[in-house]
């Protein structure tokens, strides 16, 4: 049996180097590469994954699967092989329904949508789109029907980044969510709005980026295995546990944009390089789920980075860098910036108070395309229309409206957002358990130390890996399910104080 294990693990290891692969071909086409590689890069990484997929749904691994069951049922639940055998089967499960011929073609779709998507957005331009995201939406479509019987079409979808979870599941957490938000939202924005002047001043790029760098080192971020880079849409990425790199975009005018996107990133970063090592290349060597890894990067960059003591610590630090912006600023006015609550047009620079309906707004979209409530060449419109019932704001153009974020142009239409918000619940939640811990944590981010937080974390989130589901790691650090109550307590706490409510 061990043989056989070994056996597994080998050709497990195996498709990991193609799926790398792919990902360096994807960082590279989002950073570095000139626009005329696009045809042949869509060509390339349909060629890696589709030849992943089929080594991975090969016979061969279901009889190694079903050979191991016996062993696998004599091993600790903990362990690190049952942990292997039991992720690899699930995923086995389903991949063997999903033929390596829509893999390549869906690839090659993809590659090909992000770079019209990266031309046609500065130019405003959507029409130019609608053909791909209809192919896109027929795609998403087909593969919800390669696991019949679900209950909503947008479940294979959803189940694919958040395993177990239904658009049930969300939309009942999204509704006891949005019914304490709207309150708290129209508490705030009634009150006198906050200067946010002190950010959106002229803040050179290198600078910019050099600041953030020290911090995220500070908090963990190990450059020695990583690296900082440009893009249109920040994201993370991961080619081995050893290479585990972050982007950033840069607004010369606004010092929150890039800041706060590479704090969230580097959290990102931190969850997959505290990986156990002994992980690596097997499909344990990845985040429990969307939402889990979305806890960590919202953790970092808000419950941390937008802190009253994280600033206390780097305040002087960050007018030491911009002396003629923020030398006059006490921190105060500094601190009321960075949180100020408002209703507004993008996702990513939302505050910590409304940045879930922008959320709850992206997936109920998704639901109507999935369900043919909603077509293509409606969804502007209907973009517009759901940002003024829930926001009260209409976007000037489709730049700020859809075209804003890159994930149904680069990816499939359903399950593409909720992880989101499931990220800041849950992160309040670990975090409660890590204070629980550690009552000194707060003390030692006012003196710029991170190490017991991130020890914390990655002693009980990071180096588990995939090893076990959300659920169930949900249950193990917090003693109880995924619940609501302390992220409601947090940005209550936190904003009632700012804006004296």
């Amino acid at each position: 049996m061990e043989k056989k294990f070994e056996e597994l693990k080998r050709r497990l290891m195996e498709i990991d180097d193609l799926n790398s692969s792919a990902a360096v071909l994807s960082w590279d086409q989002a950073t570095y590469m000139p626009p005329g590689g696009a045809a042949a890069r869509g060509r390339q990484m349909a060629t890696l994954s589709s030849l992943a997929q089929e080594k991975f749904i090969d016979l061969e691994i279901g009889k190694l699967l079903d050979d191991l069951q016996g062993y696998e049922d004599g091993l600790d639940y903990n362990s690190n092989e049952a942990s292997l055998i039991r992720k690899a089967r699930r995923d086995y499960e389903k991949a063997v329904k999903v033929p390596a011929a829509w893999v390549a073609k869906f690839e090659t779709h993809a590659a090909a949508s992000y770079q019209d998507w990266a031309a046609a957005r500065p130019e405003n331009d959507f029409k130019r789109l609608e053909d791909n995201l209809k192919k896109t939406l027929e795609m998403s479509v087909e593969f919800a029907d390669f696991f019949p019987g679900y209950e909503h079409i947008a479940d294979p979808l959803i189940d694919n980044s958040d395993e177990g979870m239904k658009a049930s599941d969300i939309q009942r957490v999204f509704s006891e969510l949005q019914e304490e938000l709207v309150p708290l939202v129209q508490a705030i924005t009634e009150q006198e709005a906050v200067d946010d002047n002190p950010v959106k001043q002229a803040y050179t790029e290198d600078d910019q980026l050099a600041f953030g760098q020290i911090v995220i080192q500070d908090f963990g971020y190990d450059f020695e295995r990583g690296r900082q880079d440009k893009t249109y849409h920040p994201f993370m990425t991961k080619f081995s546990l050893g290479d585990v790199r972050i982007t950033t975009r840069v607004n010369e005018n606004d010092l929150s944009e890039a800041l706060f996107s590479t704090l969230h990133e580097a959290g990102h970063g931190m969850y997959e390089q505290g990986i156990n090592p002994v992980l690596e290349g097997t499909p344990l060597a990845d985040g429990s789920s969307s939402g889990v890894h979305e806890s960590q990067s919202r953790t970092w960059e808000n419950v941390v980075g937008r802190s009253r003591g994280f600033w206390e610590h780097y305040y002087p630090k960050l007018q030491q860098a911009f002396p003629e912006q923020l030398a006059q600023v006490e921190l105060e006015a500094f601190y009321r910036a960075i949180n100020k609550v408002s209703r507004s047009l993008i996702r990513t620079d939302a505050d910590e108070v409304t940045y879930n309906l922008h959320v709850m707004i992206r997936f109920d979209l998704e639901l109507q395309m999935l369900e043919g409530k909603l077509n293509i060449e409606d969804l502007p419109e209907a973009w517009h229309a759901r940002y003024e019932s829930d926001l009260g704001l209409r976007a000037p153009s489709d730049v700020d409206g859809v075209l804003q974020d890159v994930h149904w142009y680069a990816g499939t239409i359903g399950g593409s957002f909720q992880g989101y918000t499931l990220g800041n619940i849950l992160g309040a939640l670990f975090y409660e358990s890590a204070l629980k811990a550690n009552p000194d944590i707060p003390d030692e981010i006012r003196h710029g130390q991170f190490d017991t937080l991130h020890s914390w974390l990655k002693e009980n989130l990071y180096m588990h890996g995939a090893k076990f589901t959300a659920d169930e790691l949900i249950q193990r650090v917090t003693g109880g399910p995924l619940r609501i109550e302390p992220y409601i307590a947090y940005l209550k706490g936190k904003y009632g104080e700012i804006y004296r409510l």
